[in-house]
């Protein structure tokens, strides 16, 4: 077996495009659109996709279960392939807004960490909008990065590395949510 090579069920969509000079082939190549899993809807509109695999590699392999999770806005037709980054600048716009509804917000974020689903916390803690990116989409798009994480990462933290982070940029620790 090839080190390239690994077992794994696919789902495989028929594409045929015929053989043609390179900047016609290449041309056709390029319009192959994204295929994606829709996995949640937006009250917004938008929707929570993820492509397996995602193209990590692993000491030169290709990860078998990494996926790449993105926000898709069918209007614009646009992808975001969201950063931890991006989601805890946003949460600190939101702590500067309000800072009690951030934290409700961190710990709704801790809920879905622990695994309940998003619909089901923002209900419970009567989670709405302030300012910048919708409490849903922070929910829901944390929900799939931290599965990625834990199957990027079976034996390690996975899901936690990254919340902990979130937590110490808040000066905040699991204690306070139990």
């Amino acid at each position: 077996m090839s080190k390239n090579e690994f077992k794994y069920n696919v789902n495989l969509v028929p594409l045929r495009i015929e053989n043609q000079k390179q900047n016609a082939f290449r041309d056709e190549l390029n319009n192959i659109p994204y295929l994606l899993y829709k996995v949640e809807n937006l009250a917004n509109g938008e929707i929570i996709a993820i492509n397996k695999p995602g193209g990590k590699r692993n000491f030169g392999r290709l990860s078998r279960d990494d996926f790449m999770v993105f926000i898709y806005n069918p209007h614009e037709q646009s992808l975001w392939l969201i950063s931890h980054g991006e989601i805890s600048d946003d949460i600190a716009k939101k702590y500067d807004y309000n800072q009690n509804h951030a934290l409700l917000v961190i710990k709704g974020l801790y809920k879905v960490c622990c695994g309940l689903e998003p619909d089901d916390v923002i209900a419970d803690l009567c989670l709405g909008d302030t300012v910048g990116i919708p409490i849903e989409t922070i929910l829901k798009v944390y929900k799939w990065i931290w599965g990625q994480e834990d199957c990027n990462y079976p034996t390690k933290e996975g899901r936690w590395l990254s919340m902990n982070a979130l937590l110490n940029r808040f000066g905040l620790n699991v204690e306070d949510f139990r």
